[in-house]
Protein backbone atom coordinates (compact mmCIF):
# COMPACT_ATOMS: atom_id res chain seq x y z
CA UNK A 1 0.00 0.00 0.00
CA UNK A 2 1.71 3.32 -0.88
CA UNK A 3 -0.10 6.72 0.30
CA UNK A 4 0.80 10.52 -0.68
CA UNK A 5 0.75 12.39 2.76
CA UNK A 6 0.23 16.12 3.13
CA UNK A 7 0.62 18.16 6.18
CA UNK A 8 -0.07 22.36 6.14
CA UNK A 9 -1.79 22.71 10.17
CA UNK A 10 0.94 25.45 11.08
CA UNK A 11 4.78 26.53 9.17
CA UNK A 12 5.38 23.47 7.66
CA UNK A 13 4.38 22.86 3.90
CA UNK A 14 5.38 19.08 3.68
CA UNK A 15 4.43 16.02 1.08
CA UNK A 16 5.75 12.40 2.02
CA UNK A 17 4.77 9.19 0.01
CA UNK A 18 4.61 6.40 2.33
CA UNK A 19 4.90 2.34 1.40
CA UNK A 20 3.08 0.25 3.91
CA UNK A 21 3.95 -4.26 3.60
CA UNK A 22 1.39 -6.81 4.66
CA UNK A 23 3.57 -7.44 7.92
CA UNK A 24 3.10 -3.87 9.14
CA UNK A 25 6.30 -2.64 8.40
CA UNK A 26 6.92 0.90 6.97
CA UNK A 27 9.33 2.62 4.24
CA UNK A 28 9.39 6.37 3.67
CA UNK A 29 9.90 6.71 -0.16
CA UNK A 30 10.24 10.77 -0.31
CA UNK A 31 9.72 13.19 2.71
CA UNK A 32 9.76 16.76 1.42
CA UNK A 33 9.36 19.94 4.27
CA UNK A 34 9.63 23.48 3.90
CA UNK A 35 9.89 25.39 6.69
CA UNK A 36 8.69 28.90 6.83
CA UNK A 37 10.51 30.58 10.19
CA UNK A 38 12.29 33.04 8.40
CA UNK A 39 8.69 34.40 7.11
CA UNK A 40 7.76 34.25 10.82
CA UNK A 41 10.90 35.46 13.07
CA UNK A 42 10.39 38.48 12.79
CA UNK A 43 7.06 38.35 14.77
CA UNK A 44 8.02 36.12 17.01
CA UNK A 45 5.57 33.58 16.28
CA UNK A 46 3.55 32.03 13.22
CA UNK A 47 0.80 34.45 12.14
CA UNK A 48 -1.52 32.57 10.41
CA UNK A 49 -2.65 34.41 7.59
CA UNK A 50 0.89 34.81 6.55
CA UNK A 51 0.97 30.44 6.91
CA UNK A 52 -1.94 29.87 4.87
CA UNK A 53 -0.78 32.31 1.71
CA UNK A 54 2.21 30.49 1.95
CA UNK A 55 0.99 27.18 1.90
CA UNK A 56 -0.37 28.38 -0.94
CA UNK A 57 2.28 29.53 -3.16
CA UNK A 58 4.55 26.58 -2.02
CA UNK A 59 2.24 23.40 -1.73
CA UNK A 60 1.78 22.40 -5.63
CA UNK A 61 5.54 22.40 -6.14
CA UNK A 62 6.22 20.19 -2.56
CA UNK A 63 3.67 17.62 -3.57
CA UNK A 64 5.42 17.35 -7.14
CA UNK A 65 8.62 17.08 -5.40
CA UNK A 66 8.05 14.19 -3.64
CA UNK A 67 6.07 12.10 -5.98
CA UNK A 68 9.51 12.51 -8.15
CA UNK A 69 11.60 11.65 -5.20
CA UNK A 70 9.50 8.71 -4.38
CA UNK A 71 10.08 7.80 -8.66
CA UNK A 72 5.93 7.37 -8.03
CA UNK A 73 2.83 8.23 -10.68
CA UNK A 74 -0.40 8.61 -9.16
CA UNK A 75 -1.19 5.11 -10.66
CA UNK A 76 -0.05 3.50 -7.89
CA UNK A 77 -0.80 5.62 -5.49
CA UNK A 78 -3.69 3.60 -2.64
CA UNK A 79 -4.66 6.57 -1.36
CA UNK A 80 -4.47 10.72 -0.73
CA UNK A 81 -4.50 11.32 2.62
CA UNK A 82 -4.21 15.05 4.39
CA UNK A 83 -3.83 16.83 7.43
CA UNK A 84 -7.42 17.64 8.62
CA UNK A 85 -6.81 19.01 11.66
CA UNK A 86 -5.97 19.60 14.51
CA UNK A 87 -4.27 23.49 13.48
CA UNK A 88 -4.63 27.29 11.96
CA UNK A 89 -7.48 26.62 9.83
CA UNK A 90 -6.28 28.79 6.86
CA UNK A 91 -3.38 26.36 6.53
CA UNK A 92 -5.59 23.06 7.48
CA UNK A 93 -7.98 24.41 4.48
CA UNK A 94 -5.00 24.66 1.85
CA UNK A 95 -4.06 21.05 2.81
CA UNK A 96 -7.56 19.52 2.86
CA UNK A 97 -8.85 21.12 -0.34
CA UNK A 98 -5.84 20.18 -2.41
CA UNK A 99 -6.01 16.50 -1.20
CA UNK A 100 -9.67 16.51 -2.25
CA UNK A 101 -9.28 17.60 -5.58
CA UNK A 102 -6.08 15.30 -6.51
CA UNK A 103 -8.35 12.31 -4.89
CA UNK A 104 -11.03 13.03 -7.21
CA UNK A 105 -9.47 13.71 -9.99
CA UNK A 106 -7.35 10.31 -9.42
CA UNK A 107 -10.31 8.55 -8.50
CA UNK A 108 -8.01 7.96 -4.98
CA UNK A 109 -9.56 7.22 -2.05
CA UNK A 110 -9.22 10.06 0.70
CA UNK A 111 -8.46 10.16 4.30
CA UNK A 112 -8.67 13.32 6.68
CA UNK A 113 -5.96 12.96 8.86
CA UNK A 114 -5.88 13.98 12.54
CA UNK A 115 -2.48 15.56 12.92
CA UNK A 116 -2.16 14.18 16.92
CA UNK A 117 -2.86 10.87 15.22
CA UNK A 118 -0.11 11.31 13.12
CA UNK A 119 2.33 12.07 15.84
CA UNK A 120 0.63 9.37 17.78
CA UNK A 121 1.21 6.57 15.28
CA UNK A 122 5.04 7.93 13.83
CA UNK A 123 6.50 4.81 16.26
CA UNK A 124 4.74 2.05 14.03
CA UNK A 125 6.52 3.75 10.98
CA UNK A 126 9.99 3.87 12.52
CA UNK A 127 10.04 0.86 14.98
CA UNK A 128 6.97 -0.80 14.15
CA UNK A 129 5.77 -0.65 17.80
CA UNK A 130 3.23 -3.01 18.67
CA UNK A 131 -0.31 -1.77 20.79
CA UNK A 132 -0.93 -0.89 23.60
CA UNK A 133 2.16 1.91 24.12
CA UNK A 134 1.90 5.10 26.47
CA UNK A 135 2.73 8.27 24.12
CA UNK A 136 3.96 11.37 25.20
CA UNK A 137 2.89 13.96 23.16
CA UNK A 138 4.67 17.57 22.75
CA UNK A 139 4.88 20.12 21.23
CA UNK A 140 4.38 24.04 20.33
CA UNK A 141 0.14 23.64 20.71
CA UNK A 142 -0.26 20.05 22.40
CA UNK A 143 1.21 18.39 25.88
CA UNK A 144 -0.84 15.34 26.27
CA UNK A 145 -0.04 12.00 28.12
CA UNK A 146 -2.02 9.45 26.31
CA UNK A 147 -2.58 5.37 25.66
CA UNK A 148 -2.65 4.59 22.40
CA UNK A 149 -4.67 0.87 22.25
CA UNK A 150 -5.05 0.95 18.57
CA UNK A 151 -5.61 3.19 15.46
CA UNK A 152 -8.36 5.30 16.48
CA UNK A 153 -8.10 4.15 20.12
CA UNK A 154 -7.02 6.59 22.27
CA UNK A 155 -7.47 7.37 25.88
CA UNK A 156 -5.96 11.20 27.34
CA UNK A 157 -4.72 10.19 30.41
CA UNK A 158 -3.14 13.65 30.84
CA UNK A 159 -2.94 17.17 29.37
CA UNK A 160 -1.68 20.62 29.97
CA UNK A 161 -4.46 23.04 32.39
CA UNK A 162 -2.84 26.44 30.30
CA UNK A 163 0.56 26.36 28.00
CA UNK A 164 2.04 23.51 25.88
CA UNK A 165 5.20 22.98 26.40
CA UNK A 166 6.56 23.97 23.66
CA UNK A 167 4.57 26.94 23.84
CA UNK A 168 6.05 27.82 26.91
CA UNK A 169 10.15 27.51 25.27
CA UNK A 170 8.62 30.39 22.68
CA UNK A 171 7.37 32.87 25.51
CA UNK A 172 10.41 32.28 27.36
CA UNK A 173 12.57 32.65 24.23
CA UNK A 174 10.77 35.93 23.64
CA UNK A 175 10.64 37.31 27.00
CA UNK A 176 14.76 36.99 27.39
CA UNK A 177 15.10 38.70 23.34
CA UNK A 178 15.97 35.29 22.12
CA UNK A 179 15.20 34.16 18.33
CA UNK A 180 12.21 32.14 16.63
CA UNK A 181 11.33 29.07 17.00
CA UNK A 182 12.49 29.38 20.70
CA UNK A 183 12.91 26.27 21.62
CA UNK A 184 16.47 25.04 20.31
CA UNK A 185 17.43 28.82 21.25
CA UNK A 186 16.96 28.14 24.81
CA UNK A 187 18.02 24.49 24.89
CA UNK A 188 21.47 26.20 23.12
CA UNK A 189 21.51 29.28 25.78
CA UNK A 190 21.03 25.93 28.70
CA UNK A 191 24.22 24.63 27.94
CA UNK A 192 26.36 27.22 28.91
CA UNK A 193 23.76 27.91 32.15
CA UNK A 194 23.71 27.27 35.82
CA UNK A 195 20.50 26.12 36.60
CA UNK A 196 20.43 26.25 40.27
CA UNK A 197 20.88 29.64 40.18
CA UNK A 198 17.27 30.85 40.66
CA UNK A 199 14.79 29.15 42.34
CA UNK A 200 11.83 27.97 39.49
CA UNK A 201 8.94 25.98 40.81
CA UNK A 202 7.93 22.77 39.70
CA UNK A 203 4.26 23.01 38.75
CA UNK A 204 2.10 20.13 39.66
CA UNK A 205 4.56 18.33 41.27
CA UNK A 206 3.66 14.88 43.07
CA UNK A 207 0.23 14.97 41.85
CA UNK A 208 -1.56 11.91 41.26
CA UNK A 209 -3.34 13.23 37.86
CA UNK A 210 -0.88 13.19 35.37
CA UNK A 211 -1.67 16.57 34.26
CA UNK A 212 0.64 19.45 33.19
CA UNK A 213 0.37 23.45 34.31
CA UNK A 214 3.36 25.82 32.92
CA UNK A 215 2.24 29.34 33.31
CA UNK A 216 3.50 29.79 37.00
CA UNK A 217 6.76 28.85 35.96
CA UNK A 218 6.63 31.06 32.93
CA UNK A 219 5.62 33.81 35.76
CA UNK A 220 8.06 32.55 37.97
CA UNK A 221 10.82 33.36 35.24
CA UNK A 222 9.45 36.49 34.84
CA UNK A 223 9.74 37.56 37.85
CA UNK A 224 12.92 36.84 38.43
CA UNK A 225 14.19 38.14 35.00
CA UNK A 226 12.96 41.73 36.33
CA UNK A 227 14.61 41.17 39.64
CA UNK A 228 17.89 41.16 37.82
CA UNK A 229 16.91 43.84 34.72
CA UNK A 230 18.95 44.48 32.65
CA UNK A 231 20.16 40.73 32.00
CA UNK A 232 23.56 40.30 31.11
CA UNK A 233 23.98 37.18 28.48
CA UNK A 234 25.14 34.94 31.22
CA UNK A 235 21.95 35.74 32.77
CA UNK A 236 19.67 34.69 29.76
CA UNK A 237 22.19 32.05 29.57
CA UNK A 238 21.43 30.85 33.93
CA UNK A 239 17.78 31.80 33.13
CA UNK A 240 16.90 29.61 30.21
CA UNK A 241 18.96 26.20 32.22
CA UNK A 242 16.66 26.99 35.18
CA UNK A 243 13.79 27.12 33.03
CA UNK A 244 14.76 23.26 31.19
CA UNK A 245 15.64 21.75 34.50
CA UNK A 246 11.84 22.82 35.86
CA UNK A 247 10.33 21.29 32.48
CA UNK A 248 12.51 18.07 32.49
CA UNK A 249 11.64 17.97 36.07
CA UNK A 250 7.88 18.35 35.50
CA UNK A 251 7.90 16.11 32.41
CA UNK A 252 10.07 13.15 34.27
CA UNK A 253 7.61 13.18 37.61
CA UNK A 254 4.76 14.18 35.15
CA UNK A 255 4.85 10.87 33.19
CA UNK A 256 6.04 8.57 35.95
CA UNK A 257 2.40 9.59 37.25
CA UNK A 258 1.03 8.50 34.07
CA UNK A 259 3.10 5.39 33.36
CA UNK A 260 1.27 4.48 36.74
CA UNK A 261 -2.18 5.23 35.82
CA UNK A 262 -1.56 3.06 32.29
CA UNK A 263 -0.61 0.60 34.21
CA UNK A 264 -3.32 -0.02 36.41
CA UNK A 265 -5.81 1.10 33.56
CA UNK A 266 -4.19 -1.17 30.57
CA UNK A 267 -1.34 -3.13 31.73
CA UNK A 268 1.83 -3.08 30.91
CA UNK A 269 2.49 -0.63 28.12
CA UNK A 270 4.64 -2.15 24.85
CA UNK A 271 6.92 1.09 25.25
CA UNK A 272 7.34 4.55 25.93
CA UNK A 273 6.78 6.22 22.27
CA UNK A 274 7.91 10.08 22.36
CA UNK A 275 6.41 12.76 19.82
CA UNK A 276 6.26 16.08 18.66
CA UNK A 277 8.92 18.72 18.42
CA UNK A 278 9.99 19.29 21.98
CA UNK A 279 10.84 15.52 21.89
CA UNK A 280 13.56 16.66 19.90
CA UNK A 281 15.02 19.24 22.93
CA UNK A 282 18.29 15.96 24.32
CA UNK A 283 17.80 17.05 28.07
CA UNK A 284 14.28 15.80 27.98
CA UNK A 285 15.40 12.69 25.97
CA UNK A 286 17.61 11.73 28.12
CA UNK A 287 15.05 11.93 31.33
CA UNK A 288 12.97 10.08 29.05
CA UNK A 289 15.30 7.57 28.66
CA UNK A 290 16.27 7.23 32.53
CA UNK A 291 12.64 7.26 33.37
CA UNK A 292 11.80 4.49 30.76
CA UNK A 293 14.55 2.16 31.99
CA UNK A 294 13.34 3.30 36.02
CA UNK A 295 10.01 1.60 34.73
CA UNK A 296 11.34 -1.88 32.84
CA UNK A 297 10.31 -0.35 29.55
CA UNK A 298 11.67 1.00 26.40
CA UNK A 299 11.68 4.63 24.53
CA UNK A 300 11.03 4.77 21.29
CA UNK A 301 11.59 8.08 20.13
CA UNK A 302 11.82 8.95 16.31
CA UNK A 303 14.39 10.61 14.40
CA UNK A 304 14.08 14.57 15.14
CA UNK A 305 13.11 15.16 11.62
CA UNK A 306 9.87 13.00 12.32
CA UNK A 307 9.28 14.41 15.77
CA UNK A 308 8.45 17.96 13.93
CA UNK A 309 5.54 17.88 11.38
CA UNK A 310 6.17 16.17 8.17
CA UNK A 311 4.06 15.10 5.26
CA UNK A 312 5.74 11.16 6.17
CA UNK A 313 3.96 11.05 9.82
CA UNK A 314 0.16 11.97 7.67
CA UNK A 315 0.93 9.45 4.60
CA UNK A 316 1.72 6.63 7.39
CA UNK A 317 -1.49 7.48 9.38
CA UNK A 318 -3.51 7.23 6.01
CA UNK A 319 -1.89 4.05 5.38
CA UNK A 320 -2.89 2.31 9.17
CA UNK A 321 -6.38 3.94 8.71
CA UNK A 322 -6.81 2.93 4.85
CA UNK A 323 -5.83 -0.48 5.51
CA UNK A 324 -8.85 -0.88 8.01
CA UNK A 325 -11.00 0.54 5.70
CA UNK A 326 -11.32 4.08 7.12
CA UNK A 327 -11.56 6.19 4.52
CA UNK A 328 -13.52 9.70 4.01
CA UNK A 329 -15.62 11.26 2.04
CA UNK A 330 -15.09 14.83 -0.14
CA UNK A 331 -17.39 16.84 1.85
CA UNK A 332 -14.97 16.16 5.23
CA UNK A 333 -14.65 19.45 6.87
CA UNK A 334 -11.12 20.85 7.83
CA UNK A 335 -11.10 21.41 11.62
CA UNK A 336 -9.50 24.09 13.49
CA UNK A 337 -9.50 21.76 16.98
CA UNK A 338 -9.85 17.88 16.63
CA UNK A 339 -9.34 16.34 19.86
CA UNK A 340 -7.54 12.83 19.45
CA UNK A 341 -9.86 10.98 22.10
CA UNK A 342 -12.96 12.40 20.15
CA UNK A 343 -11.40 10.15 17.60
CA UNK A 344 -11.61 7.10 19.83
CA UNK A 345 -14.89 7.95 20.39
CA UNK A 346 -15.89 8.30 17.05
CA UNK A 347 -14.21 4.63 15.90
CA UNK A 348 -16.14 3.41 19.24
CA UNK A 349 -19.41 4.26 17.59
CA UNK A 350 -19.01 3.35 13.99
CA UNK A 351 -17.67 -0.05 14.89
CA UNK A 352 -20.44 -0.64 16.92
CA UNK A 353 -23.02 0.35 14.51
CA UNK A 354 -21.34 -1.75 12.33
CA UNK A 355 -21.32 -5.03 14.53
CA UNK A 356 -25.17 -3.81 14.93
CA UNK A 357 -25.90 -3.74 11.23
Amino acid sequence: MIVLGIETTCDETAAAVVERFEDGRGKILSNVVLSQVREHAAFGGVVPEIAARAHVEALDGIIAKAMAQANCSYDAIDGIAAAGGPGLIGGVIVGLTTAKAIALVKNKPLIAVNHLEAHALTARLTDNTPFPYCLFLASGGHTQIVAVRGVGDYVRLGTTQDDAIGEAFDKTAKLLGLGYPGGPEVEREAMRGNPTRFELPRPMHGRKEPDFSLSGLKTALRLEAEKIAPVSDQDVADLCAGFQQAIVDVVFDRLRAGLRLFRTRFGTPTALVAAGGVAANQSIRRALNRLAFEVGTTLIAPPLDLCTDNGAMIAWAGCERLVLGLTDSLNVAPRARWPLDEIAAAEGARRRTAAYK
